[in-house]
């Protein structure tokens, strides 16, 4: 027996996906303990068969469970001027859905 996978697009990133698979994803405005469906499927692979969208596939969908939201690496950026006294520092920190794939539609 072969193990369904798929391929995904998720806030315009393409994830590689299986059964049980816990990946980041950028926020998807679900609230954490909720399933959410994703539909725009790219590929589906299974049982000695692939299937390709062009670009998505009609009537194939994945199904997440938004395990929670948690917070990315800080990214800190400095722009630097020398001898003009003119310098600044700043910051960032995404936030990212922590997702688990719970089925596959193909």
């Amino acid at each position: 027996m072969t193990v369904m996978q798929a391929v995904i697009q998720v806030g315009g990133k393409q994830y590689r996906v299986a059964q049980d698979t816990v990946f980041f994803a950028e926020l998807t405005g679900t609230e954490p303990g909720k399933d959410l469906t994703i539909n725009e499927v790219l590929s589906v692979s299974g049982n000695g068969q692939i299937k390709v969208g062009q670009p998505f596939l009609s009537g194939a969908s994945v199904t997440a469970k938004v395990v929670e939201e948690v917070k990315g690496p800080k990214i800190v950026g400095v722009f630097y001027r020398t001898k003009k006294h003119n310098h600044r520092k700043w910051g960032h920190r995404q936030s990212y859905h922590k997702l688990q794939v719970t089925s596959i539609k193909a």
